[in-house]
């Protein structure tokens, strides 16, 4: 792994997620009457768990609104839950602000132009796999896995393994 990351997630106190393109694999699919569904990948909502279970305060910060993207924070134990919000720095600045934690302590994973000002002001920027070539060229990291096919997941063992929780958290299920 990587030394430089591994150093910046050992500080993370909170990791944020977008939804389109990193929980999902980037399609939004819409059906006759208006509405839409998504794919969430089971893996990376386990991965979000274990964050939880670590002490690791989770949130997703989305452009899009969707009812789907409630019920999968509410399932994740997902407290802090931002929807419709294209300028997500100013987000993440009110929650810094609630929570008492600096953008250091923060890990962020997303794909597009509009993560990026987010993902190279936090402790550990990063990218998905497939995520947009300028935004990808500009993030701390990249996962191996493209968004919506285990690079939540990645991204979380990266924190845990880093903060020396990831073994005791797979020996648990043993």
């Amino acid at each position: 792994m990587n030394a430089n990351l591994l150093e910046r997630a050992k500080r993370v106190k909170l990791a944020v997620f977008d939804v389109d393109g990193v929980l999902t694999d980037g399609r939004l699919y819409f059906l006759e009457d208006g509405s839409e569904f998504k794919a969430f990948n089971t893996l990376d909502g386990h991965g979000i768990k274990m964050l939880g279970q670590s002490g690791v305060i989770t949130a997703i910060i989305s452009g899009r609104t969707s009812p789907a993207v409630e019920r999968r924070a509410k399932n994740l134990g997902i407290a802090h839950l931002y929807q419709g919000r294209e300028d997500k720095q100013v987000v993440l600045d009110g929650l810094l602000a609630q929570l008492g934690l600096e953008y250091q302590d923060v890990a962020y994973l997303g794909d597009d132009l509009p993560d990026l000002p987010v993902i190279r002001r936090v402790g550990l920027g990063m990218a998905v796999a497939n995520a947009a070539p300028y935004v990808r060229e500009h993030a701390a990291g990249l996962t191996q896995a493209r968004g919506g096919e285990g690079a939540a997941r990645e991204f979380c063992e990266l924190i845990l393994h880093a903060q020396g929780k990831l073994d005791a958290l797979l020996r648990s299920y043993l």
